[in-house]
This record gives C-alpha cells, sequence and structure tokens, in this order.
C-alpha cells in the first residue's frame, strides 16, 4: 500500500518522501488507519518493520485536526530506554517537520533542569521512559491531564525491567477518557492483562507470527567451553573479517569486561549499558554506526531503541535469561528487508536457556561446532565436520540447514587471554534507563 492511499495529510506525505519512502509496511498500512479512527489499538509486529511511524504518522495528524500547539502535552508516549525515547522523538521530528508542534524527550542520566525548562514553554508530545517521568511528576513539573494519547512502545520490555509500579502511578495522572495504543515485538500472558486494564474494545494488529523473528536473519549456534568464548569470538571476528558487530552480555560488569579483552586483542570494541551516562551512551553508539568502533558490546537494557542501518552481525556472547530477550537482541539486524546474522556461543550451563528459546520460537537452531573450540561438555553434540561446520547428526540441521547461514569454520591461531567471568545472575533495575 503506498503512504498516499492512507489519507495523511499534504505535510506528512512531503515529510514521508524526503525520508525517502513511498509503500507502507504490513504494521503501518494495517495500525495507521485504525489510529486515525481513534481507535485503541493492540499492535505486535517484530522489530524493523516500521512499528514507530506506524503510531508516530497518525498521532500527529491527528495533533493537525485538533488545531493549534497547546501549553500542555497532548501525547505521552512511553518507551523502555533511552536510546528508543531518542528514536522515537526522532521520528516524530523527521515526519512533523512541516508541522508546528514540539516534543520532548525525558529520559534519565542527563540534567533534570532543562527538562523542566522546556516543559515550561509548552511542549505537545512527550516521549518518557517511566523512572524520569514520575520524577517530574512527584515535582510537579508536568501536568498530564490533557493527554489525549497514550503509547506504550515495547510494553514488554518495560514489564521485564520492573517499570509496572512506576507505569501505574503515571496512567492515574492521565485523563480517563484518551485513545491508548499498546505496540510490541512480543505478548505474553502479563501483557494481554495490561491491555485488559488500559484498551477499549482494542483493535488487534499481529502482522508476524507472535515471538517470531525475522526471516532474513540466519542463526547459528557454537557451542563452545565458557573459558573458550572470547577467544573464539575474537578469532571468528578477525578470520570472517566481521566489521560492525553488536555483542550482548548479561551484565554490565561482564560487558566492560569483554569490551577491555577485545581491544587488547587488536579489536576496537567499546562497551554500551545503564550505567554509562548517556553522553557515553550516545557517543559510543555514533561512533560504532561511523565504523570508528568495530565491536559494540551491550546489555540488555540497549536490546530496544538500537536502530543501526544494515547492521550485519549480532553475538549472544551469553545467552538471555528471559526468552523473548533473544528476539529482540536479534531483531537489531535485518532491519529495514535486509540479512543479517545472529550468533550465539552456548557453553554446556547454557543449555536450557537455549532450549527455551527454541520453545518460543517453535524450532531448533542450527548448531555448528568449529574445529580447534569442541567444547568437552554438551549433551546431544553434533559432530564435528570440515571446515568446522558440524555433520547433519545434528537435530537443528534437518529443520534449518536450507534458511540459516552461519560463518565459515577453520581454526585459525587462537588468542590467549584470561578467563571471562563465571555467569552472574543478572539482575534489572527501573531506573537504569
Amino acid at each position: 500500500m503506498l503512504f498516499k492511499d492512507l489519507g495523511l495529510s499534504a505535510e506528512l506525505l512531503r515529510a514521508i518522501e524526503e525520508q525517502g519512502y513511498s509503500e507502507t509496511t504490513p504494521i503501518q498500512a494495517q495500525a495507521i488507519p485504525l489510529v486515525l479512527q481513534a481507535r485503541d489499538v493492540l499492535a505486535g509486529a517484530q522489530t524493523g518493520t516500521g512499528k514507530t511511524a506506524g503510531f508516530t504518522l497518525p498521532i500527529l495528524q491527528r495533533l493537525q485536526a485538533a488545531g493549534e500547539p497547546g501549553d500542555y502535552p497532548r501525547v505521552l508516549i512511553l518507551t523502555p530506554t533511552r536510546e528508543l525515547c531518542a528514536q522515537v522523538q526522532q521520528s516524530v521530528r523527521d515526519y512533523g517537520r512541516h508541522l508546528p508542534y514540539r516534543s520532548l524527550t525525558i529520559f534519565g542520566g542527563v540534567s533534570i533542569n532543562p527538562q523542566k525548562a522546556r516543559l515550561r514553554q509548552g511542549v505537545d508530545i512527550v516521549v518518557a521512559t517511566p523512572g524520569r517521568l514520575l520524577d517530574h511528576l512527584n515535582q510537579r513539573t508536568v501536568d498530564l491531564s490533557c493527554v489525549d494519547i497514550l503509547v506504550l512502545d515495547e510494553a514488554d520490555r518495560m514489564l521485564d525491567m520492573g517499570f509496572i509500579r512506576d507505569m501505574r502511578k503515571i496512567f492515574k495522572e492521565l485523563p480517563e477518557k484518551r485513545q491508548t495504543l499498546l505496540f510490541s515485538a512480543t505478548f505474553n500472558d502479563e501483557i494481554r492483562r495490561l491491555a485488559a486494564d488500559l484498551l477499549k474494545n482494542p483493535a488487534e494488529v499481529q502482522v508476524t507470527p507472535k515471538n517470531s523473528t525475522a526471516e532474513r536473519v540466519s542463526q547459528v549456534v557454537y557451542p563452545v567451553d565458557k573459558a573458550r568464548k572470547r577467544e573464539l569470538l575474537s578469532h571468528r571476528i578477525g578470520a570472517e573479517n566481521w566489521r560492525q558487530v553488536l555483542v550482548f552480555t548479561r551484565t554490565k560488569h561482564g560487558a566492560n569486561r569483554l569490551a577491555t579483552q577485545l581491544s587488547k586483542d587488536g579489536l576496537n570494541a567499546v562497551a554500551i549499558h545503564g550505567n554509562k551516562s548517556q553522553g557515553a551512551r550516545t557517543k559510543a553508539l555514533a561512533d560504532f554506526k561511523a565504523g570508528k568502533v568495530r565491536v559494540l558490546v551491550a546489555t540488555d537494557i540497549a536490546a530496544r531503541g538500537l536502530d543501526i542501518d544494515k547492521l550485519p552481525y549480532v553475538v549472544n556472547f551469553e545467552l538471555p535469561n528471559v526468552p523473548e530477550d533473544y528476539v529482540h537482541r536479534i531483531g537489531r539486524t535485518a532491519r529495514a528487508g535486509l540479512d543479517g546474522h545472529a550468533v550465539s556461543l552456548v557453553s554446556h550451563d547454557e543449555q536450557n536457556l537455549l532450549r527455551a528459546i527454541e520453545s518460543l520460537l517453535k524450532t531448533e537452531i542450527k548448531k555448528e561446532i568449529l574445529d580447534g573450540y569442541e567444547p568437552e561438555h554438551w549433551s546431544d553434540k553434533p559432530a564435528s565436520a570440515p571446515n568446522g561446520r558440524s555433520s547433519n547428526n545434528s537435530r537443528s540441521n534437518s529443520r534449518n540447514n536450507n534458511r540459516s547461514r552461519g560463518g565459515s569454520g577453520g581454526g585459525g591461531q587462537q588468542h590467549q587471554g584470561n578467563k571471562p567471568p563465571a555467569r552472574q545472575r543478572s539482575r534489572r533495575s527501573a531506573r537504569a534507563s
């Protein structure tokens, strides 16, 4: 479907054209008309499918229909992370560039005073993380009594990060009569209960199978002993000449240590997580996008909102404790119709986590043992084959061999380095955003 067939205003169509778009994605084609009708919407689509434009475009048009800019926020968009907050506001700016409406990001990690000053000047659209927005509510520096539209973007992640109490306090400050939009890449029972509490007679949009991964992402698991993960990762990046790699760890300490170790291996790496200042996070992401940094090591706090064009590789250095986080992690690649590769380094003690992920996806992920990195312990171990590829007796190959494209094998020179730290319990902090 073409954007011009959706009944959008001339100002919005001009901005869309300037962004280089003409055709909608499935989520946009279905969600935009519903939002324009002032319906409550429960929408699900995997990351990278255009969800943000699916709500920002019709919201801007509804503001146009309502009249001139006002003194108090009329739209509130809640996101789980600073990065996603900034990304959504950038979308608002891009599509609203020919409109007079003012937007503001509200998140932690930066001084609250400039945010207060901007609120006093008048704002139409607030894009916020729950923790910092609640700070403003407690200090009475923001008035949400005029909000007509509430958007929960990546609501499942907000719940998973422990924001539900802050969110419920925020909901009490909103008018009962409003339009509510809930967008998410995954759905679970908790999301369904939240939707039942907040949405009134919602239209449901599900353009991809629940909790699915992008078809263009090739997925492969490399079984390897925990002590040799960093060594294998360094070798793989060097041997295959991976130029832009996003690597996920479970903990902030683990991200810092891995980035330091990779840098010692000659790979320009930097860590990004909730303990980093917003300035450091912004610079790290900008340098990574510009190619100045080869490897970006991140925790799950960064899994949402990292919008990186043409990102070719995502690596799970450690599997996430929550299976749905795997979907969000690898959703950073294969965006906007491009191909991508998701590599997971899995040790024996993570096999239960792997099984949980495969159960969620309702498929088995191809497994390959690389020459020189055979694990000492592995249940249902796939046999090694020439060039490091596993033979077809792996249970996963029969189902995924035609779709998945792992890197070619080869032992190559092995790096020597300190063993990575033992797995630490992941702690989630609502204030980390």
